[in-house]
């Protein structure tokens, strides 16, 4: 299996038409983790405790340097600002999107004096992940 290069894959934040690569992208991480719900009984095994998957989540945490003229860090923070949900996705080189709808809860911009303006993100899923394969 080849590996892969995180620097090839994007973040895209989606409009009324199509997805709008978020400029000056330089870190990106899915976050995906699950509840267990605790299944141990009188039954189990020995005495070791039996778990299941619970409610899943995940998130996405961004940052890079700032564009000012970017369409997609515009959706963003029009998002933001009206308390509104955006919906985004990973692309990997394949073709392969992690998606789905996120909640904005953080939006930093950073202004050091000696280096380029910056900007972290982190966005909560609201609902499912899906998983989609190029055709």
């Amino acid at each position: 299996m080849p590996k892969i290069s995180g620097m090839k894959v994007k973040l895209y934040i989606k409009d009324a038409v199509t997805g709008k690569l978020l400029a000056g992208q330089r870190n990106a991480t899915l976050n995906r983790s699950a509840e267990s719900i605790d299944a141990t009984s009188k039954d189990t095994a020995g005495f070791w405790k039996e778990s299941i998957q619970g409610f899943k989540e995940f998130s996405i945490d961004a940052d890079g340097a700032f564009v000012e003229s970017d369409e997609a860090y515009k959706i963003l923070e029009t998002a933001y600002l009206n308390s509104e949900n955006v919906d985004v996705y990973l692309e990997m080189p394949s073709g392969k999107k992690y998606e789905g709808n996120c909640t904005i809860t953080d939006f930093s911009l950073e202004f050091p004096y000696d280096d380029l303006v910056t900007y972290s993100i982190s966005l909560q899923g609201s609902g499912a992940l899906n998983i989609v394969e190029d055709e």
